[in-house]
């Protein structure tokens, strides 16, 4: 797993990690059960304070991601959500509701939209086939 950061996203570093460690777990490039680099290394990596990564870690377990084994690290959790299915699809509403108000803004339409969301749908599938096999 490689995390590339964009410092001129506006979008805090931290969540950057988050966000890229999750595609992971999503995609099937990390499993569970995999080690993550261990807080020291990767903050030196990415060249950001070792604090960055600690929060980026934090947040990634208390969302259930990650688990932390004390003196061993941090690991990808099996994939089991602590959220009944009505708390999972109300998350995933707001994220689908921001994604709206952008395709809003730039001008897309629905159809297109749709066709956009499907398109993405299957190519993470793939990508998670092809990671199964890998």
């Amino acid at each position: 797993m490689r995390i590339l950061l964009n410092f001129k996203s506006g979008k805090p570093v931290y969540l950057q990690i988050v966000d890229q460690v999750k595609a992971a777990v999503a995609s099937g490039a990390l499993r569970p059960g995999d080690p993550l680099p261990s807080i020291r290394p990767l903050a030196e990596d990415l060249r950001v304070n070792r604090n960055t990564v600690a929060k980026s870690y934090a947040e990634l377990e208390s969302q259930h991601v990650i688990e932390t084994v004390p003196g061993k690290g941090c690991f990808v959790r099996a994939v089991s959500s602590p959220f009944r299915k009505d708390v999972r699809l109300r998350v995933l509403a707001e994220e689908i509701d921001h994604a709206v108000v952008q395709a809003h803004h730039l001008e897309i339409g629905k159809s297109a939209f749709l066709r956009l969301a499907e398109e993405r749908f299957e190519a993470f599938e793939q990508q998670r086939a092809r990671a199964a096999t890998s």
